[in-house]
């Protein structure tokens, strides 16, 4: 689970009077944002036909629906794999047989997060603005911003993984961790986190593919990564008799299998990425601040809401904190699509928005908030029917049931709203307006979470953790919502 000052009209009208394409080198902030149309620029919602073959990008064109749908569900067939990988991990370690390591996975994983924020904040960046560029036929920009992209990275993430080894003992103890819960919490993430620079590679890559729309590239990003979790999780664990350790070892293999398959295709198909130069960092640096900033602050606010959530969770002992670490597993799992949704339609939306044709920018958030509207009643009686069968699966504690019981009836279908908030921040990442996904991100996972929850654990205990938490993000995703539509407004009667 933050953008870009106010744009001009987009139309694209100062593209198809012949300029020059503008090289990597020079390429400033302010072409990133489409040209204000004339007195007699384009209708309000469409650039005219000769600005619009400008742009090459593969969305610009055909059906809305097929291509969210296409991007969506390449996109989800990695993450599931991924999530299911995920979720085979936290059985194999409840197969162990010690409540606390289960804990002590979801007191990491939660933490870890915060570390992922770095990473899926840089790759909305790299793929809003790539495919901004696409959109608006200067798609040659995109090596030397993905070699900026990275150096930043890479040197943040570096510093990020000395912090968190440093402190680990101190901020899972911090979310109320203790005993064999708090150790094993430590062992994980001391072994994980220093790979962090490594993600970077791997994530940025799948945002640059998928910018150019190759989702069938990006998603074997994450399938390489599931692969590596899948052969070597039982392995290392069972096999060589590692057992917790083995699981974080596993998921560092992950990681470098999943940087060299984004890596790979980039080199063979897109022209590898150019070295930074004073002059073309100088010139991007402004765009990549834009997003990545405040897409860095946006995912900065799940993981806290995440350990507030934790710590008032870890009050009532190891059960409920081993079944709210499942339910964390079974979220992603089950709500695959929807996390999908929110990063595929971001290339749509952002290459329409860069060749100025706004009335499919509005077509393609329609269509998302129908998928995810539909998807959340197919998956909610599915998830109350297995939900017995997911205690029995994960041994988990007759006293942490409640839990399970709670989401799968009142939770799952207010899960919706999480999903058009993540379609709001989706939209706001490649509308000029990523600052609004911070705020509503934060505002969902502070506001939306500390107050809820707090109400529902005096009214009925730990479920009523869980329930809070939902309610919250209902008020936060009618909210995201609605500055949505208020942001498309606003750029069709800029150019009306």
């Amino acid at each position: 689970m933050p953008y870009m000052q106010e744009a001009s009209a987009p139309s694209r009208a100062a593209f198809a009077t012949g300029r020059p394409a503008i090289s990597e080198s020079t390429a400033s902030s302010a072409d990133l944002t489409p040209a204000p149309s004339g007195s007699s620029g384009p209708s309000p919602t469409r650039a005219p036909t000769s600005a619009r073959l400008v742009g090459t990008g593969k969305f610009l064109t055909g059906s809305l629906m097929r291509h969210v749908a296409v991007m969506t569900l390449t996109s989800s067939i990695g993450l599931l794999a991924l999530f299911l990988v995920d979720f085979a991990d936290l059985f194999f370690i409840s197969q162990l047989g010690d409540p606390s390591l289960t804990a002590g996975i979801g007191f990491a994983s939660t933490l870890l997060f915060l570390n992922s924020s770095l990473n899926i904040g840089l790759m909305i960046t790299i793929s809003a603005l790539a495919a901004r560029r696409i959109g608006m036929g200067r798609s040659e920009t995109t090596r030397a911003l993905l070699g900026e992209v990275l150096m930043l990275g890479v040197a943040m993430a570096a510093l990020i993984a000395l912090v968190f080894w440093i402190f680990a003992p101190q901020w899972v103890e911090m979310m109320g961790a203790t005993g064999r819960a708090r150790d094993a919490a430590v062992s994980y993430i001391r072994i994980v986190a220093p790979f962090g620079p490594i993600t970077v590679v791997g994530m940025v890559c799948s945002g640059l593919l998928r910018a150019y729309g190759d989702a069938r590239r990006a998603m074997n990003t994450t399938l390489a990564m599931a692969a590596g979790n899948a052969i070597f999780d039982p392995l290392l664990m069972f096999g060589l008799g590692w057992g917790f350790v083995g699981a974080a070892w596993a998921t560092v293999i992950s990681i470098l299998l999943m940087a060299v398959t984004g890596i790979v295709p980039i080199l063979r198909h897109y022209g590898g990425f150019a070295m930074p130069t004073r002059e073309s960092f100088a010139a991007n640096l402004v765009d990549i601040r834009k997003i990545m900033v405040p897409a860095v602050l946006t995912n900065l606010a799940t993981p806290v809401g995440g350990i507030i959530a934790f710590r008032l969770i870890a009050e009532y002992g190891e059960a409920s904190v081993a079944s709210y670490a499942v339910i964390g597993r079974i979220i992603p799992l089950a709500f695959c699509l929807l996390f999908s949704l929110s990063g595929s339609i971001g290339p749509i939306i952002g290459q329409n928005y860069g060749a100025g044709q706004l009335d499919r920018v509005r077509g393609t958030i329609d269509r998302a908030v129908l998928f995810a509207a539909g998807f959340t009643l197919l998956i909610w009686p599915a998830l109350i029917l297995g939900s017995d069968g997911i205690g029995w699966v994960f041994d988990l504690p007759a006293g942490g049931m409640d839990l399970i019981h709670a989401f799968a009836w009142i939770v799952v279908p207010l899960f919706f709203f999480n999903g058009l908030l993540f379609i709001s921040n989706a939209s706001f990442n490649n509308l000029d307006r990523a600052n609004w996904s911070s705020w509503t991100n934060w505002g969902r996972n502070t506001l939306g979470v500390l107050p809820f929850a707090m109400v529902g654990s005096a009214v009925a205990g730990a479920p009523g953790v869980l329930i809070g938490q939902a309610i919250g993000g209902v008020l936060f995703g009618l909210g995201g919502y609605w500055l949505v539509r208020h942001r498309l407004a606003q750029l069709e009667k800029n150019i009306g």
